[in-house]
């Protein structure tokens, strides 16, 4: 069954060129397959692929993919660098400080691309 296989997420922008800028320049994946329809198939981290293609404007309101990384903070430092703006959560038991929510070793931290998928870096 699917057990033993990859899985990769599926992402919609509006802007194809504006999001793979983005992708590119401010989280350093790499393209690796345009395709008419219109997309573009990027690489990630040990074989991991994300793929976003063109449609018009949808609304999701949860995290859409998450990149797990081994030390969050570094991480988030390096990506407010490059301009990446991180969400500040203020609800009842969950507060991120500096970008960044903590609950025992678990570390995350949330951004949205420039089409409006929630993003993360995760250290699970």
């Amino acid at each position: 069954m699917l057990a033993n296989a990859k899985v990769h997420p599926t992402l919609p922008v509006v802007d194809l060129e504006r999001a793979q800028k983005f992708y590119e320049e401010k989280l350093g994946l790499k393209i690796v397959k345009s395709d008419p329809s219109p997309g573009a198939l990027l690489q990630a981290g040990e074989g991991t692929m994300l793929y976003i293609y063109q449609r018009a404007a949808t609304k999701a309101d949860h995290t859409a993919a998450s990149f797990t990384v081994k030390d969050v903070e570094a991480q988030v430092k390096e990506l407010k660098a490059k301009g990446v703006v991180f969400e500040d959560i203020d609800q009842p038991g969950f507060k991120t400080v500096d970008g960044i929510f903590t609950m025992g070793e678990l570390k995350g931290a949330w951004f949205k691309d420039t089409e409006g998928n929630i993003l993360a870096v995760t250290n699970m």
